[in-house]
């Protein structure tokens, strides 16, 4: 290059490249920093940061009714009966202070401490509602208070006007209303109803004696919100709270005076508990002001541990769970060897030993809050990891000796994990030694691909040596690798490492992978970027690709965290009609492209039975025009002539439906579910990993009325292909 032009082009750097953004204009930026995604997880994040703040007034004191309302056109309504947003002009800015924290960042209540009524919130930036006004094509606040109902209306987060009385009230509260905006959210505006219940339960359980409702009125219109009890109201004006009108929606509400005691109870109601009584205790020490923990041990392999810090959910823990499992630990082994019930010259318990069967919840509530992140899903305070592992050692060291049997129990079933993990390790040594020394860190059955970069690599699990053996013929041997599964591998909700490893099965599954298993796992050793389940669109098909998740989500869960592991959609039809050749993927999207022709389509079908052969002739003649017969008698394909009526030329149509991918050509399976370029996978992700425990518990594991109440409940809306 010119030294010259290099210069120049070097000196185009300058202040006028430096970009200031103006009031939330960062938010509409980046919106990742603020909610941590723009898919679903984020747009229900936008209802969390709302509804925090209606919590934190009832942490306060302040409020003790909050309900949440998915409302038509994609708009959420959150209504509480607090104090009200401060609505009064503030003395810097001349501004409204309502207008303060819907627009600008870093404004609002929570920096005052005990000044502004919050010794605890789970506020800390003052960015909440204002981040939410600004993802939102519009979003309206109402506030009652002082007598007055005020309003101020906003889109992309500026405001339309400024904050006016539109009229006199008795009561005090704040309703927000907000949309977002599809120009974020562009993988779609679609609230999951049941993920919003399963938090607001949660959040009932951490809030004593406060009412929390959900309402799904999506499918309602204005006009069925007109009375409450006979009497005529305005939704933008009163405190009204749809659960009290006479509308027909599903609702939830939720009211709790047991605290974390109740939640534990409800998170092991499908188990069956090891010990009768949960453990409890709410303390409040120096600097904290509450620590409250409740656990109970379970007839189970998972753990299931809650973190919350101000009423946040901390999926990603912290130090309030460091401090818990390092004091459970230390609790188990002392009361252990003290009360001789475990054995001398035995090692102490583990981390993991203690871990096994536990349901807990610790929450924290501290003045002055450190989170890692904006989306709050880690703590890093440093003083709740000493505060709760104080606290709770000293109370469940208590608990233990005021109730040996308990006690007892729990030991007994912290020993079995221990031992369950010796023998683990040395099936899981043998597999791993075993592979290595003989040549086998592979798996025999395996096609692998030529490729050594996992980011482009992928790996095909199939059903069969059949699907196998075409998979292998139509692959690109350079990205994609095939493993054939032989039937159904094992059930893992209820086998420990030890009986999983001697599964041949399992056994390749962990080979191929590369990643080695239990607490030598290491998730940078993945092979593959892509893990495909690629089964039969049948019962038994969706029963092996069941059981192959139930053992990624217990023992290979970063997989499903970090997105790589996809599942197939191999066609279910394939259809010639002329010379074009199409592929169906659900008998609606069959039955929507054949248009007129379907209703003869399906009949004929459903007619393989010899002895009707008259009744299929005269289907085949209204179906307008004739046909080749020898086709149309196959079992699998049949053949119809589609057109627009008798005396007209027509293309002959032949339907064949696939009962498994070992029925595909090379070349079909290739075309419909390999190729890169014209496949459609569906991602496995896990939006609330509380609620896939649950699920996994009972469709796998021991509880049978349980399971037999969920497939009641849910089999209309099973389709099944007999």
């Amino acid at each position: 290059m010119d030294p010259e032009k290099k210069s120049k082009k070097k000196d185009s750097y300058g202040a006028d490249a430096i970009q200031v953004l103006e009031g939330l204009e960062p938010v509409r930026k980046r919106p990742g920093m603020y909610i941590g995604t723009t898919g679903p997880d984020g747009l229900h994040h936008l209802i969390t940061e709302i509804f925090d703040n209606s919590r934190d007034e009832a942490m306060g004191g302040f409020a003790n009714d909050i309900e949440v309302a998915l409302l038509p056109g994609n708009r959420v309504r959150v209504v509480d009966n607090g104090r009200g947003i401060p609505v009064d002009i503030h003395s810097k800015t001349k501004v409204s202070a309502l207008e303060l924290v819907m627009t600008v960042l870093h404004a609002g209540g929570k920096f005052g401490g005990e000044d502004t009524g919050y010794k605890v919130s789970g506020g800390l930036h003052g960015v909440g509602a204002s981040v939410v006004n600004a993802l939102s094509t519009y979003t309206q606040v109402l506030v009652h208070k002082d007598g007055g109902v005020y309003m101020q209306e906003y889109s992309q987060g500026r405001k339309k006007a400024n904050v006016k009385k539109i009229a006199s009230t008795k009561v005090h509260g704040t309703i927000v209303t907000f949309e977002p905006d599809p120009i974020i959210f562009k993988e779609g505006i679609v609230f999951d109803f049941n993920r919003v219940v399963n938090h607001m339960r949660q959040q009932a359980y951490l809030v004593r004696g406060l009412r929390i409702s959900v309402i799904d009125a999506r499918e309602s219109t204005a006009g069925v919100f007109a009375k409450a009890g006979g009497k005529a109201v305005d939704l933008d004006t009163d405190i009204v709270y749809l659960r009290d009108l006479s509308i027909e929606a599903p609702s939830q509400t939720f009211y709790f005076e047991g605290g974390l005691a109740s939640l534990v109870k409800f998170n092991n109601a499908i188990l069956k508990p090891v010990h009768k009584n949960i453990f409890y205790v709410e303390k409040k020490v120096e600097g904290v002001e509450s620590i409250e923990v409740a656990l109970q041990y379970a007839d189970d392999i998972s753990a299931r541990v809650l973190g919350f810090a101000n009423n946040i959910h901390t999926p990603e823990g912290g130090t309030h769970i460091t401090g818990f499992k390092t004091a459970l630990t230390r609790t188990l082994n002392t009361y252990a060897k003290k009360n001789n019930l475990a054995k001398d010259g035995e090692d102490n318990f583990t981390g993991d030993d203690v871990l096994e069967g536990l349901t807990a919840a610790v929450s924290v509530k501290l003045r002055e809050i450190q989170f890692e992140g904006q989306t709050k899903a880690k703590l890093g305070s440093v003083e709740a990891q000493s505060a709760v592992a104080t606290v709770f050692g000293d109370a469940f060291s208590s608990f233990l000796e005021e109730n040996p049997d308990d006690a007892k129990a729990i030991i007994g079933k912290v020993v079995l994990a221990m031992k369950a993990r010796k023998a683990a390790k040395a099936a899981k040594d043998s597999v791993l030694r075993k592979g290595a020394l003989e040549g086998m860190t592979l798996p025999g059955k395996l096609a692998d691909c030529q490729s050594h970069d996992p980011a482009e690599s992928e790996l095909f699990i199939v059903e069969g040596d059949s699907a196998g053996g075409t998979a292998k013929t139509g692959r690109d041997r350079r990205t994609q690798a095939i493993l054939p599964l032989r039937g159904k591998i094992l059930n893992i909700e209820r086998a420990r490492l030890d009986r999983m490893l001697g599964s041949e099965q399992i056994k390749n599954l962990v080979l191929a992978f590369g990643t080695a298993i239990g607490d030598t796992f290491d998730i940078s050793k993945l092979r593959y970027h892509k893990i495909i389940l690629a089964t039969d669109a049948d019962v038994d098909g969706a029963h092996i690709r069941t059981l192959i998740l139930t053992l990624l989500y217990r023992y290979f869960r970063p997989l499903l965290d970090g997105g790589f592991v996809y599942i197939a959609q191999p066609p279910l039809y394939k259809v010639k009609r002329g010379k074009e050749i199409l592929y169906f993927y659900s008998d609606e999207e069959k039955i929507q492209a054949l248009g007129k022709d379907v209703d003869e389509v399906q009949e004929i079908e459903n007619i393989n039975d010899p002895d009707n052969a008259e009744q299929r002739a005269q289907l085949l003649e209204r179906a307008g025009a004739p046909v080749d017969e020898e086709g149309a008698e196959g079992e699998d394909a049949t053949d119809i002539a589609a057109g627009n009526g008798k005396g007209k030329k027509v293309a002959k149509v032949s339907i064949q439906r696939y009962k498994g991918l070992g029925e595909m050509n090379a070349d079909e399976l290739w075309e419909t579910t390999m190729d890169p370029e014209q496949r459609i996978l569906k991602q496995v992700n896990i939006d609330d990993a509380q609620e896939a425990d649950k699920v996994f518990d009972m469709l796998m594991g021991t509880d049978v009325p349980a399971r037999k109440s969920f497939i009641q409940s849910n089999a209309k809306k099973a389709t099944i292909d007999i």
